[in-house]
């Protein structure tokens, strides 16, 4: 029985480009699965004969003698496993450089292509102190680099390197099971796609070492936490001679025993006892730039915001400084002596009933009485 021109059965037309090739495939294939058609017996004749039009004119040395000699230039390579056969460019194959966008495969990728290197992580802590004013740090990062011995080549000088057996150099094998297939990297070769007889004694076969380098690092002013530093071509060495990574410094600042950042903007809390509170006073309060004074008007209560303008941070993306500011709290005396307490004692009997002296006391109590002769019937 003759073959029918792989053209017409793939339904395309002879100035076809591969696209087109693989849409008319994909649409056909799942047409005439047999796993589709379990009651049509000519389904997976039709399933083989699209298959094997397919696997030769994707192939562009297949397609090129097809076109010259038609099938006479292609016959005894093309679809001689039957279905499911692993012959070259096996339904397997098709299977996978067809539907191995599903899965994330996107296709038979080449192992020897360039590869770029993975990126680094660097989490580096900080004092507050350094993060606003700015500073220069060194670190140390291990990272893999090219082994020496063997120039990145895994093999140990003077032995060759052979074609993976179990996946026959592309670096992956595809794993079939009904109308899905799954591709997954050669477990021998993990996906360079070549076997190496005797491995390099400096990095057993890998073509890296791992090494500890020491870097300089300048921080600009102004970072916070969560801020990165980018250093281009210091993270893990290109595979197949690709690029370098990058290696990203996060920066994590410290927590600080006075003031607590907010952006741009410091704060702190500021202790002072009842007296100043109520009479009003001047005290040294800190900031990054050292003491300014603060002057306390009388009758400040606890939580009360005092703000010093520019005392912050300026912003390592630009922009003015921010603020900082000092939130007071009435601190009330401890290890009192007999005689301190009955000054106290006597203070107290000098305020008698008034409530002006605690107007916030009174309003408060005022508002527990109303709710509880609301609630009664």
């Amino acid at each position: 029985m003759s073959k029918r021109d792989y053209y017409e059965v793939l339904g395309v037309e002879r100035g076809a480009d591969q696209k087109e090739i693989k849409k008319a495939y994909r649409r056909l294939a799942q047409k005439y699965h047999p796993d589709r058609n379990p009651d049509d017996s000519s389904a997976a004749e039709k399933f083989r004969e699209v298959s094997e039009a397919y696997e030769v004119l994707t192939d562009d040395e297949k397609r090129a003698a097809y076109d010259q000699f038609g099938h006479a230039g292609v016959d005894g390579e093309a679809g001689g496993g039957g279905f499911g056969g692993a012959g070259a460019g096996g339904f397997s194959d098709i299977f996978g450089d067809v539907f191995g966008d599903i899965f994330g495969g996107g296709g038979r990728r080449n192992p020897n292509a360039p590869q770029r290197g993975s990126d680094l992580r660097y989490n580096l802590e900080l004092d507050l102190e350094d993060a606003v004013a700015g500073t220069s740090v060194d670190i140390r990062v291990p990272r893999h680099v090219e082994c020496e011995r063997c120039d990145g080549g895994g093999a140990e000088p003077g032995s060759t390197k052979d074609t993976c057996p179990t996946c026959g150099g592309h670096g992956q094998v595809r794993m079939q099971q009904g109308f899905f297939a799954v591709q997954q990297t050669c477990p021998t070769c993990h996906g360079s796609g070549q076997h190496i007889k005797v491995p390099c004694h400096e990095c057993h076969g890998d073509g890296r070492v791992r090494e500890t380098r020491t870097l300089s690092v300048k921080i600009p002013a102004g970072v916070d936490t969560g801020d990165r530093i980018r250093l281009n071509g210091e993270g893990e060495m290109g595979v197949n001679g690709g690029p370098p990574g990058d290696l990203y410094v996060q920066a994590a600042i410290k927590p600080h025993p006075i003031f607590q950042r907010e952006g741009r903007h410091l704060q702190c809390d500021v202790p002072i006892n009842f007296v100043d509170a109520a009479l009003g006073g001047e005290l040294e309060v800190p900031t990054l730039d050292g003491r300014v004074k603060l002057k306390i008007p009388p009758e400040t209560q606890t939580g009360k915001l005092f703000r010093l303008k520019g005392k912050g941070v300026k912003p390592v993306r630009g922009g003015a400084p921010g603020d900082l500011l000092c939130k007071v709290v009435v601190e009330t005396p401890v290890k009192l002596n007999e005689n301190q307490k009955e000054l106290l004692r006597k203070f107290q009997e000098s305020l008698g009933e008034n409530n002006s002296h605690s107007p916030k006391k009174s309003n408060f109590f005022d508002g527990v009485k109303k709710f509880f002769e609301d609630m009664k019937p």
